[in-house]
């Protein structure tokens, strides 16, 4: 080969590759959600919780519904999220839930939600709801596994069913390790037959570190690009015992964001990326209002 042949295929190469470098990365994705457990301060909070949730770029609340908390507070809530382009969806679910004989208490939840839905105006209703049942935190869990599987996946179908009645969005919160645990008939895991039937999962995936929280949600985003469904990317920011490597609780607002955006980046590619889900609302406001007032001070 001559040398100016040489040097065409050097150029070529070399305006290949300049392209490549010069040519924009794709957005990361920044939506994210939040858990809201105790909905009683949205009445006094609620102006202070729709700012944040602009401000950090949540386009998701999932809203613990609480009987002390009357259906006007609700419409009222769900009316100002609507105005800024929030979604609101009923929360609900407790560790046993996943056993045969609390069927109904998931049932009862779904038809005040319809009562709800009904007697509201379309911006003022839930647009979805989410199912967090965690009998892994039981005993029995460690003595029939096999057995509470069983009886939360019946529980599960059959409010999912309802719920896909409704026409409400379905998301249900799940372990990482989900996907490690046999599912009902022939499902390769338990988290896969769960995707299979809802229209998305937040992954549970808490660490301090944002690959490894891809890492932990893998699994899920990969299946959940083959079946058309959504993930959430779960960061934890409470004071746990379980260790402090779960969580950003005590790490400072830099590393947190740090580490979220890096998630995120990873997650993008996925067309099933929903974004990030952040456990929870309040540990998260108070976290910036600490970090705000420090710097204030200093």
């Amino acid at each position: 080969m001559s040398a100016k042949a040489k040097l065409y295929i050097f150029a070529a190469i070399f305006c290949l590759l300049l392209i490549i470098v010069l040519l924009p990365s794709k957005a990361v994705k920044q939506d994210k959600a939040t858990w809201l457990w105790d909905s009683s301060i949205i009445r006094s909070d609620s102006d202070e919780i729709i700012d944040f949730s602009k401000r950090e770029g949540v386009t998701t609340i999932f809203l613990q519904i609480q009987e002390k908390v009357e259906m006007e507070e609700y419409r009222q809530f769900i009316r100002a999220a609507h105005h800024a382009n929030i979604s609101v969806h009923a929360l609900g679910g407790e560790p046993d839930w996943a056993y045969a004989e609390k069927r109904e208490e998931g049932e009862e939840l779904l038809s005040w939600l319809e009562e709800y839905n009904m007697d509201s105006d379309p911006e003022e209703r839930f647009e979805g709801i989410q199912l967090d049942v965690e009998p892994y935190i039981l005993k029995r869990w460690e003595r029939e596994q096999e057995k509470v599987v069983e009886e939360w996946s019946g529980n599960m179908d059959s409010w999912l069913q309802e719920a896909k009645r409704q026409k409400l969005n379905i998301s249900v919160a799940v372990p990482f390790w989900l996907d490690s645990i046999p599912g009902p008939g022939e499902s390769d895991s338990f988290s896969y037959w769960i995707l299979e039937r809802s229209d998305s999962v937040a992954v549970m995936s808490y660490r301090d570190d944002g690959e490894k929280m891809y890492e932990l949600s893998k699994e899920e985003l990969e299946q959940a690009d083959e079946l058309g469904k959504s993930v959430w990317i779960g960061m934890e920011l409470t004071d746990t015992a379980e260790g402090e490597h779960l969580t950003f609780h005590g790490k400072s607002e830099k590393v947190m964001n740090d580490e979220a955006q890096r998630a995120a980046k990873l997650g993008t590619p996925h067309k099933s990326f929903a974004g990030l889900a952040v456990h929870h609302y309040e540990a998260w406001h108070r976290k910036l209002t600490a970090s705000a007032e420090e710097k204030h001070t200093n």
